[in-house]
């Protein structure tokens, strides 16, 4: 019977210091670093695209039932844009086929520079230009051509010339059987954009 008395005394003893025991609540979470509302000294796409000589037109307003950008919250979607000369004109043709690899390229660019030019009307100052999110580029290509890449890549270096790291981007390179009015590169894009 002793022997039974001992760990039943131990036991007990346990038992009442748990219960009398109180954990010191959990402590709570580190508050998230806060978001930036503003761009910080020396960010300044405008002196870099002037840097490039790179002047930009007043965009077109669509003829069709659709606009040129959409913003919710701080994301601004900007609809498909292609290759327009300062003429008025595009430039046409399938990649591969009526035109190389190094043409597409520049016809690229040229729908980077359009698409700049929507961001400034619709942002006012492309300061305000947080990320260049995700990019998709459309090249209107030859059976069988394989670089819609190296014919994307000409948005995307600009982007990056004129944003830095802000502008590299998630992005998709596709080829397409046509594009519309002949067209060689079409390219839309999503833009994380400061406050006012």
């Amino acid at each position: 019977m002793k022997n039974i008395r001992y760990p039943l005394a131990l036991f007990l003893i346990f038992l009442i210091a748990s219960c009398g025991r109180q954990d010191a609540p959990p402590a709570p979470p580190a508050p998230a670093a806060p978001m930036a509302e503003a761009p910080e000294a020396g960010y300044n796409p405008e002196a870099r695209l002037a840097e490039l000589g790179i002047a930009l037109s007043v965009p077109a307003s669509p003829v069709a039932n659709y606009v040129n950008a959409v913003q919710t919250g701080n994301l601004l979607f900007l609809a498909g844009k292609g290759p327009k000369k300062e003429d008025g004109e595009y430039i046409t043709g399938k990649v591969g086929e009526d035109l190389t690899v190094e043409e597409g390229y520049e016809a690229a660019r040229l729908v980077a520079i359009n698409q700049l030019a929507v961001l400034k009307a619709e942002l006012g100052n492309l300061n305000r230009v947080k990320r260049i999110v995700k990019v998709l580029g459309m090249v209107n290509c030859a059976p069988g051509f394989g670089d819609q890449p190296e014919v994307v890549n000409g948005f995307s270096d600009l982007m990056v010339e004129v944003f830095g790291e802000r502008g590299k981007h998630a992005r998709a390179a596709v080829g397409m059987a046509s594009l519309p009015r002949g067209i060689a590169v079409e390219v839309e894009l999503v833009v994380e954009v400061y406050g006012e």
